[in-house]
């Protein structure tokens, strides 16, 4: 590239310290205006650290590089993720706009700083995101907190002065990133606003980078319209709040040009979707299905009962579609209407198996996961007796089986708690029955169609899902993965099949692009506009190309 010297007047510095003047702004007085940024200390005091067992010294400590200036492109940055789904795309899309700003992702070794983004659920999982915070701070390494622990509980001792993003501001992760690089501490707790309103967060046209290229997750809405005693999430992610339906869709089909080739709605409660803005999830899914290309599908999230009930019938028309997966995940916790009634979860258990027994009768092959809360506060033995005779009832595929938490702030927290060895006597005894039961045991033979679209966790082979989201293993072959095959299954486990690939290489299919459904008329007006402007933008640069050829002459 050439340099070029241009005269301008006042182009006389001589050094790069003649910018600065005494009459310029300083960086505190900068910041004052800045209630979310603060600004380091000068001085910091010296942290002496612990010794260990038999030491006789303390090991210095690395300290972290304090950067007067962040240039994009020098710093790198190591992004970890706890919890679900809408965790996982929120990390991604502070990933995107990271790397979009020119910030290096790395490992957690190789990097100037940590995003840790948190899941507040269960006390294990923030026991580990504090263990974590407490080793990067111990490496040197600059920490910026994210997710559900510091929006819930922004107080705790052991996130005092780091920088902070809410669940609502991940669209801010760079400037948070850029000035905790600075030494500064940023907390940007604030719920999002349009027009005075609460929205479900930072947009879906966000730039991403996805932990699986092959698989989008979209967030279709933010918090949920419950009160479940035991919830700590509630806290974090607030009451509902929906995406507009043509945001989502518009986001589908940014993902499909993208290379996607499977969506996954995700939310705290994909049921409730659209009752702030009079929508509905049906009427959001039918809009879906519309711009899914073919051999492409679609992952409905996890829904509770109340919502889901007044759209059966839809909801099983949808799940029948050939572009959607015949799945879906209904947390029940419990089998006992008691206990329910305990947990605010606003249904009984003759409503949860309504929905299992309806949605079963209507779309063959249907996969329906589940949770169950062992050892609640009020649970009983005959409570729990009620929980196994559901479970051994429908024999879930997927069942997800977790021990009571007390989460600080919920008012489960506050009631007499049941001894530990009885809790883990009857998790036991749960998961036991869970092992009893083979459900894929006899399927020798099947022949299924599946998309193939992840690595097992193994590393050993490529994985794949059928219509009813049932995972297939197949060999690790060359150009597999992100194609549609037909497999016969070889073997069975507990979590999944084993299978042999039937097709030539030649007849694997991939999603097909260039065939979306039909553009509704708003959308086809609205391309037509732009084709509009684009030639009108041409053919003046040609006329103005034509002037410029016959005046030079």
């Amino acid at each position: 590239m050439m340099g070029y010297e241009i005269d301008l007047p006042g182009n006389d510095i001589d050094d790069i310290e003649d910018l600065i003047s005494p009459e310029d702004i300083k960086p505190r007085e900068r910041y004052e205006n800045k209630q979310n940024v603060t600004v380091r200390a000068k001085k910091r005091a010296q942290i002496k650290p612990a010794l260990c067992d038999g030491d006789t010294e303390a090991t210095p400590q690395p300290q972290k590089t304090i950067y007067e200036s962040v240039i994009p492109g020098t710093q790198k940055v190591y992004v970890k993720t706890w919890g679900c789904a809408h965790n996982n795309s929120d990390s991604e899309y502070m990933a995107g706009q990271l790397a979009a700003y020119g910030y290096n992702l790395s490992s957690k070794d190789e990097a100037d700083l940590w995003l840790l983004n948190s899941c507040t659920v269960k006390n294990p999982s923030e026991d580990t995101f504090r263990n974590e915070i407490e080793s990067g701070m111990r490496s040197g390494k600059h920490v910026v907190v994210a997710g559900c622990v510091p929006q819930g509980a922004p107080k705790s001792d052991y996130l005092r002065g780091l920088s902070v993003i809410g669940v609502q501001q991940i669209d801010r992760v760079v400037e948070v990133v850029e000035e905790t690089l600075k030494g500064h501490s940023v907390r940007l707790l604030q719920n999002k606003k349009v027009h005075g309103r609460r929205v479900a967060g930072a947009p879906l046209s966000l730039p991403k980078v996805r932990k699986n290229p092959l698989i989008e997750i979209i967030s279709i809405n933010s918090g949920c319209l419950n009160q479940c005693t035991y919830c700590k999430t509630k806290h974090a992610r607030g009451d509902l709040a929906s995406y507009p339906p043509g945001e989502i869709v518009e986001r589908a089909r940014q993902s499909f040009d993208e290379g996607c080739c499977e969506i996954w709605l995700t939310s705290e409660d994909t049921g409730a979707y659209g009752r702030d803005i009079g929508s509905s999830l049906p009427e959001l899914l039918w809009q879906l299905v519309e711009v899914i290309p073919e051999h492409c599908m679609l992952r409905v999230g996890m829904t509770n009962p109340p919502y889901i009930l007044e759209h059966l019938e839809e909801v099983a028309k949808v799940l029948q579609h050939p572009r959607v997966y015949s799945f879906l995940h209904v947390p029940v916790q419990s089998g006992s209407d008691s206990v329910l009634g305990e947990m605010k979860r606003e249904y009984c258990r003759k409503d949860f198996e309504h929905v299992v027994d309806f949605l079963r009768s209507r779309v063959p092959g249907l996969t329906i996961a589940t949770d169950i809360i062992c050892g609640f506060p009020t649970e009983t033995e005959q409570d729990f007796e009620e929980t196994m005779t559901m479970c051994k009832k429908y024999q879930f595929p997927s069942l997800f089986i977790n021990q009571f938490f007390p989460r600080p702030g919920t008012p489960a927290a506050k009631m007499e708690r049941i001894p530990a060895n009885l809790v883990k006597k009857r998790t036991k005894r749960l998961t036991d029955l869970f092992y009893s039961y083979e459900p894929y045991a006899g399927r020798e033979g099947q022949l299924y169609t599946v998309l193939v679209t992840e690595i097992s966790h193994d590393k050993l082979h490529y994985v794949g899902h059928n219509k009813s989201y049932e995972q297939v293993l197949l060999p690790m072959r060359d150009n597999l993965l992100g194609t549609r095959v037909r497999v016969r299954i070889t073997g069975t486990s507990k979590f999944s099949m084993m299978a042999e690939i039937l097709d030539e290489e030649s007849d694997w299919t991939r999603c097909d692009y260039s065939k979306p459904t039909q553009l509704t008329t708003c959308q086809r007006s609205r391309g037509q506009h732009y084709i509009g402007i684009a030639l009108l933008v041409g053919a003046i640069a040609y006329t103005l190309q034509l002037l410029y050829r016959l005046l030079s002459q």
